[in-house]
């Protein structure tokens, strides 16, 4: 279902969806087409994407693009697929009570869990608010852990 969602390859694509686009949450998907819990999320945010469309804009963005590797790079863009909010070109995090509050990591796993995530978001961002607690419950929330190197 990715082929519903528009995709982004070029770092000016990017930058405009985060500039232009107001009063909206800006959902930008970090991944692979041919990832297999990519195209989970993606099929996710696709059956969501009409009933979010008054209050967020979803985008796919393809990590193996060339042009969008420093996106990559300074939001740390290692475990796939992770998605980032932006609310009036200001990057709205969410304490999912994971190590990294910058972006959601890994799928949804069902369509309201999504619209629950950005609902959140949207009110968070309206209020001024620059992070907002995830109210998915905990088993919900896909676990990781993160490793850094050299250190």
């Amino acid at each position: 279902m990715s082929y519903l969602l528009p995709k982004l390859v070029r770092k000016a694509e990017v930058d405009k969806a985060i500039r232009n686009t107001f009063d909206k949450v800006v959902v930008l998907r970090f991944g692979r087409a041919a990832d297999a819990v990519c195209l989970q999320h993606d099929d996710v945010l696709s059956k969501a994407q009409r009933d979010v469309s008054k209050f967020a804009s979803i985008f796919l963005v393809d990590v193996d693009a060339e042009d969008v590797q420093i996106y990559v790079k300074y939001f740390d863009i290692t475990i796939l697929p992770s998605t980032l909010f932006f609310f009036n070109t200001e990057h709205v995090k969410m304490d999912a009570g994971t190590q990294d509050h910058s972006k959601f990591i890994g799928a949804f796993h069902e369509k309201q869990d999504f619209i629950d995530v950005v609902e959140v978001l949207f009110r968070g961002a309206m209020k001024g608010k620059h992070i907002v607690h995830c109210p998915l419950p905990r088993e919900r929330i896909p676990q990781y852990q993160l490793l850094y190197k050299d250190v």
